[in-house]
């Protein structure tokens, strides 16, 4: 249990090369549930480590690679990597709109509104794009999404 508690350790403290191994070498000694868990945090130090690597060309390319993990159901990587995007490029709109579809899945309402009306300010192709985007099919009944997609005309 000592050895489990250390290599825990080094993952919390973001050692992931480190608590791999340990991990590794925990996995043919510890008991069913143990082993069970000990499989979980070799997955998540994987990640980690593929992360880590990641180098984008262009943010559209980040982008890309975002839309890929939502898709997988992996909702905070996404996240991460549309802010990210949004940390060097502030007005990208494909990446605010890209928020609001990861926001619309998640049950953020406010959040979803807010993103989709930056990404409308943005390009006002996203809201045509809206209109048909399946992914926001929680927030149609909500007057404020409607009035976002369908404004009245002055």
């Amino acid at each position: 249990m000592q050895h489990y508690q250390a290599a825990l350790q080094l993952l919390q403290q973001a050692k992931f090369e480190k608590a791999l191994v340990a991990f590794e070498k925990l996995l043919g000694t510890a008991p069913p549930p143990l082993a069970e868990r000990c499989r979980m945090y070799l997955t998540a130090c994987h990640r980690e480590l593929a992360k880590a690597k990641l180098v984008f060309a262009t943010p559209e390319e980040q982008y890309d690679y975002a839309v890929s993990l939502l898709n997988t159901d992996y909702y905070e990587e996404a996240r991460e990597q549309f802010n990210d995007i949004l940390r060097g490029h502030p007005a990208a709109d494909f990446a605010l709109y890209g928020l609001a579809v990861l926001d619309a899945i998640t049950g953020q309402v406010e959040e979803c509104l807010e993103h989709l009306s930056k990404a409308i300010d943005g390009n006002p192709r996203n809201r045509l794009q809206a209109r048909t985007d399946t992914d926001f099919h929680s927030m149609q009944d909500d007057p404020r999404f409607t009035e976002l997609l369908y404004p009245e005309a002055p």
